[in-house]
This record gives structure tokens, sequence and C-alpha cells, in this order.
């Protein structure tokens, strides 16, 4: 039975259902060829289990996903683990990458991509090596041989490694160009290169002549002849059928623009890249993703819901904001409930200089006064009609 047969069905017993779960009832029917009786027995049984996962009015939603999510926090290990199975390169898990997530940082401790490319080109080794060194970050170190400062002459001369040049998949050509564009006293010989310092050889300007000579050598050897803006290493590893590179540093924008790369499944554990390039919905589903897999890896299972509404509180207002004084907490409507949570003197002293009033809406501010919390029972004001 399809998707829309199915919606019907579900409407008939006053009740509407999310498209994933329409699609998986359509698929379990197909699969288990179930009778219009057997698929109405299931259809029940759905619905009591919707309505039983849905929240009571007047839950504390909020309490709950944070103790949710807190909790497993403190069995969570302060390690930087290894990429999986990739030794070259490192990325933050544990505790250390929760934080980083819901604190929305905007510069991450070690950002990474995973970059999936199209099919038939995702099995094309030679071609997924070309790309890579396309993106890497390749310097003219890395190609150089032969490399001498010659403090007598003033030169630096250094020959490029024709082989390392080959295996990297680099032109050569493109090579040359490049450092005729950067520097300008030098000379070309097909491979061979001569650098020449400005300085003069009078005595009293040798030692600033000495320091500019080195200064040249750095500049020649960091000079950038490959690589994507922000990206370092890039580390190639087979993952079933396909070829994936994984990438240290992170540029979605770029990448997303190279062709044959998969649109889809190219991601970046960089939240604020995401929300730059698709936008906040796609933000939202970072966070989501990022706070479940750093759970997972550690053993620990939390409800999707406590994360999804930790990542909407986050993203509500159309940007990325984080759970701290700098966000969330810092916002909140109430006096009490800002002062309660950090920096109590500040928030009392800027709310009575500007005649703030509290209007003890939330559960905090009332706990603190010792009122009833406006949750469960103390959500609902019973109303006495004397006439009768």
């Amino acid at each position: 039975m399809d998707v829309d047969q199915i919606r019907e069905l579900v409407k008939e017993k006053g009740k509407t259902f999310p498209i994933k779960l329409l699609t998986e009832i359509s698929e379990a029917s197909e699969r288990h060829n179930l009778t219009s009786g057997e698929l109405d027995v299931l259809i029940e049984k759905i619905i009591e289990s919707y309505n039983r996962a849905e929240v009571e009015p007047g839950e504390a939603v909020g309490t709950i996903a944070a103790q949710s999510v807190g909790e497993p926090g403190t069995q969570m290990t302060m390690r930087t683990f290894h990429y999986a199975g990739v030794a070259e390169l490192n990325v933050t898990l544990g505790l250390p990458r929760l934080i980083e997530v819901v604190d929305a940082r905007k510069k991450i401790s070690t950002p990474t991509m995973a970059i999936y490319f199209d099919e038939g080109f995702n099995s094309d080794e030679e071609y997924i090596h070309k790309v890579a060194n396309q993106i890497g970050k390749i310097t003219l170190n890395d190609i150089l041989k032969n490399f001498n400062v010659s403090y007598i002459d003033n030169t630096i001369t250094a020959e490029i490694d024709e082989k390392i040049v080959d295996d990297k998949r680099l032109e050569l050509e493109k090579i040359t160009n490049e450092i005729k564009k950067t520097f300008k006293q030098v000379t070309i010989n097909r491979n061979l290169l001569s650098f020449e310092s400005t300085f003069s050889k009078d005595e009293d300007k040798l030692k600033h002549g000495i320091r500019e000579l080195r200064l040249l050598a750095d500049k020649v050897r960091d000079l950038q002849i490959s690589g994507v803006k922000n990206i370092g290493k890039v580390v190639i590893r087979n993952e079933g059928s396909e070829w994936v590179v994984h990438t240290e540093g992170s540029n979605l924008g770029a990448i997303l623009k190279m062709d044959n790369v998969d649109k889809v499944r190219t991601t970046t554990n960089d939240i604020y890249e995401i929300e730059k390039v698709l936008g906040i919905e796609a933000a939202r589903n970072a966070i989501i993703q990022e706070l479940i897999t750093t759970m997972e890896e550690q053993g620990l299972a939390v409800d999707v819901r406590h994360v999804m509404l930790v990542a909407d509180m986050m993203t509500v207002d159309g940007i990325v904001k984080s759970i701290g004084r700098h966000g969330i907490s810092g916002e909140k409507s109430s006096v009490l409930a800002r002062a309660a949570f950090e920096e109590t003197g500040k928030h009392l002293l800027n709310a009575s200089i500007r005649g703030e009033v509290d209007h003890l809406t939330g559960i905090i501010e009332n706990v603190i006064i010792g009122q009833p919390i406006p949750l469960g029972t103390g959500s609902i004001g019973v109303v006495m009609n004397q006439d009768k």
C-alpha cells in the first residue's frame, strides 16, 4: 500500500503522522504482505505508541532534556581520539567535543571533512588521488631537494624533484609559474631554481642581509603550490566500494564548488561553516548529528528528542547560539533566571538601572521566591463559579 493510502487510513482514525513514519508503515506492509485487517491492527498499535510518546501538557521538557544529556556527559572521557582507523588525522571526541558543540565555538579545535564523490568517479583511485592533491596543502618544501642557502653569494639554490611532482599528480609548468609570480628575483632552468636576495654587500648591512636571506629561505619553503584554503593534510580511504577523502581543516563552500563531488553526502564537523553555506536548518541537523554520534561513540544512548530540543533552542532565532551566558541562558526574559545562572550582581544591577519587571513565568524564578512552579499540577489554575 502506498504512502497516500496509509495517510488516509491514519486520518480516518483522527491522527496525522510525519512522512517518515508513513513511509516506514508502507514499506513494512509491502515487506510482510499485510492484509487490510492486519494493516489496520498495525496502525492502531502505532497510534497507541505514538500517543504514549507525546509530551503531556505541563511537562518539564527542558529540565528532562538537560538531565538526559548531562548525566551521560559525566561518563564521558576527556581524551582526543584518533580518527576512526586513520592514524594521521586527529579529531576531538568525548566531552571536549560535546562542550565545543553546545558552546557553539566559532573556531573548533580539529575541523575535518569527509568528501564523497559522484557515482563513476568514486571508484577511480587515480582520479581521487589527483583531486586529493588539489585539495590538500602542498608547499614548495614538499617537492624540493638539494636546498642550499649561500651566505657568500647571497643566493638560494634548489631543485624540484620531478618524481615527487609526478607522484603528487602536479604539473611542473604550473609550479614554476606560481614561483615566478611570487618571487621577482628568481632564475628557473626547467627544474633548477635560483633565488637572489636584494641586500647590498656593505659591511654594515651584512648582518641585516643574513637575516633577510633566512627569511627568503623560509618564504621559498612555505610557498603553497596546491590546495584549498584552510585545508591541510588529506587522507584517502577505501570505504566499502568507494574512495573517500578525509581532511584536516575545513572549507565546505570551496569543496562543494568542485566538479564530481557528491554535494549530498560531503560533510564537515564545523557547525558555523554549515550554517554559512547551507543555512540554519542544515546547522540544526548538524548539531543533532554531532551530539548523537559523539555520545554513541562512547557507548551512551540518549533519546534523539532531547538532543533535538537542544538543537532547536540553539537555532530557533535563525542563527547558531551557545547555551551559555553569551547565548540562551544570558538572554532569558526573567531577571532572576539570568541572575541565578552566572554574574548575579551584574544582571541585578543592570535590571534595576533599566527598571525591568520579572513576571515570574518560568521555573527558576519561582523556585527562588518559594512559589509553586508552573509545571504539572502547578500549571493549572482552578476557577470557582460562586453562583453554582
